[in-house]
Formats: C-alpha cells, structure tokens, sequence
C-alpha cells in the first residue's frame, strides 16, 4: 500500500504535490571553510614605512683581515676608501588587491554565516593576506611600472637565487646557502646550509626556516635512526614521559638556533604555478635582515551603492626588503 515519507525525486524543484513538501529545512549555522589561511612570512617580518615605490637600503663589508704587519718607521702614504664596497639593494612596491560585493537582496535575507557585506570584506582580507604571502616566497622578479604591467616586488625565491644582477657578488646569497635537494635534503647538507650562513656574519643566528610539509617532514626524521637491515627504527625517548615526540620544532647546531614553523602549503612557489606538488620549498631566513615595507597599509574601502547593493575592497601596496642576501639560505 502507498506510504508518506521524505522522499519523492519529483520535488526537483518542487512544482509537484506530496508529503515531502511540508517537511522544514535543517540548515545549521555553522559554516566551514577548509582551506589554509597562515602567513608565517608576513607575520614574522619587521613592519617599516615605505615612501616611495622604490624602497632602497644601503649594504656594506669589512675588508678581508691581514697579517703583514707593519714595518718601524713607515709612513702613511696611501689610503684606503673605507667606502668603496658599499653598495645600494632595492625592491619595487607591489599593489595588492581584493574586491567585494554583496546584492540588496541578499544582505536583506537570513543567510547561515551570515552573507553579507561585512563577512564578504573579512573573507576578502584573509584572501588578500593569502596574495601577500605567495608573492614574499614567490621566484618573481622585480618590475617597474610602465602603464600596461604593474609594479612588481622581487621575493624570496628570486633574492635568494644568487643570480641577480644588481647585487655585488660579496652581497648575493653564497652558493653553499643554496641547496637544491628538497626534501631529499639530509642532515649533514641541513648543517652545511645552516654554518654557510654563519661564515656570512659570524653570528650564532636565531634563524627561522618556513618549511612546506615535504621538508618539515624530512628534518622531523633527523631525530630518528633508520636501521637498514631490518624493520625497526630507533627514536630518542624520554624514560620519564608517557609520550614520544616525533616533530622538530627547534633544531640547535654548532652554528645557531633554527626554529621551524610550517609554510601555507598554498603558497608555495611551485604549487602556485603548477609546476609541482612536492612542497619542499624552505627559506632559513635570519629575521634581523629582513622586513616588510608598507607604502598603503591594509585596509578596506567601500564604494557607491549603484543600486545593485553594498560593493568595496580591500588593498594594501608594499615590498620585501632582504637587507643582506647572504644571511639567509633557500631550501629547494
């Protein structure tokens, strides 16, 4: 005999009759959006003003020492241009920007999340958030205004490459600091990396490497030893503690102190020009030598409702600034 219940394929849109018509919605107020929204990169850089869309900044180095000594008597009769290796590193300010518009109707209508005007500016900020940092650890190279192509920013990639022409070659990044292994990367070349660094300013850096999740994984097996002839692994362990802590989260070399966090997989240069997906991207930056410089900084601004409903955007115009190529290594 026939029944009522939930279910009639007919009601697709419903212009049929049936018991299925009456039943309510259950439409809850949660709204997820499942997509990764940290900016170590930005976040960690040190903010300054920018005035002009070229930021420039001045790098200089002590002469190589001697030993020759100094015969009794001798004059001075030359002199030294204690000036002369000086020399002048740029970025151009780059424009970055979201928009954002919700409909009369629309804002006018119980929505889960809410929908309207306000949330549709958050969302638009965390995207341009999103922009910011992909274009900091991006391989672009800088690029000068010229009507039909936007400034540009040079990022980390491309500072790092050690193959910019309008660097000095005692200023770029040495070779040794450049490894190209990835995440096949092991722990004698993490070293090797992390002392190249410290032979630029003989300092027992503070370094910070933003590691895709390929590489963070990688260094997370240097506290292990793999056994090669049979299927046990050793792992350190605390005899004290319940647990067995298998990250990395601070690595401390002969050479100074690296603190590891995770790169938003979504930004890394790779996956953002779909050229691979192997996110093993890392940048061991030392903070004291690298900054943010902010012409506009981030904000939002409403334009005219034309009818249509609530309409805006959110921008912001800056540049990275690498103060020294040298006192940072590329992971890649």
């Amino acid at each position: 005999m026939a029944i009522s219940d939930t279910f009639n394929p007919a009601l697709q849109p419903v212009t049929t009759q049936g018991p299925s018509v009456s039943n309510r919605e259950d439409l809850t107020d949660v709204l997820t959006i499942l997509a990764p929204e940290e900016t170590p990169a930005l976040s960690s850089a040190n903010k300054q003003k920018a005035n002009a869309t070229f930021v420039e900044w001045t790098v200089d180095g002590l002469a190589d020492p001697t030993t020759a000594g100094v015969s009794e008597g001798a004059d001075v009769t030359t002199f030294t241009d204690q000036f002369a290796s000086r020399a002048r590193l740029g970025n151009y300010i780059q424009k970055f920007r979201r928009d954002f518009m919700v409909s009369d109707l629309q804002e006018a209508v119980d929505s889960v999340g809410p929908a309207k005007v306000a949330q549709a500016e958050a969302k638009a900020i965390r995207e341009l958030k999103r922009d910011v940092e992909a274009t900091i650890l991006s391989d672009n190279d800088r690029q000068a205004e010229t009507g039909a192509a936007p400034y540009k920013m040079r990022g980390l990639g491309k500072f790092l490459d050690g193959a910019n022409a309008d660097i000095p070659a005692e200023y770029e990044t040495p070779a040794s600091s450049i490894d190209a292994n990835g995440a096949a990367i092991d722990e004698t070349q993490f070293n090797t990396l992390i002392r190249s660094i410290y032979r630029a300013n003989g300092e027992a850096n503070n370094l910070v490497l933003i590691a895709d999740t390929s590489l963070r994984k990688q260094i997370a097996d240097y506290a292990r030893l793999g056994n090669q002839t049979t299927s046990i692994r050793a792992v350190n362990y605390d005899g004290n503690n319940s647990s067995i802590k298998l990250s990395v989260e601070i690595y401390q070399s002969d050479f100074g102190i690296v603190s590891i966090v995770n790169m938003n997989p979504v930004t890394n240069p790779e996956t953002v020009s779909g050229a691979t997906t192997n996110h093993d991207r890392g940048y061991m930056i030392n903070p004291d030598y690298y900054g943010i410089h902010e012409l506009i900084p981030m904000g939002s601004s409403r334009l005219p409702n034309m009818g249509g409903g609530e309409r805006g955007f959110v921008d912001c115009a800056l540049t990275l600034g690498v103060y020294a190529p040298a006192a940072h290594g590329i992971i890649k």
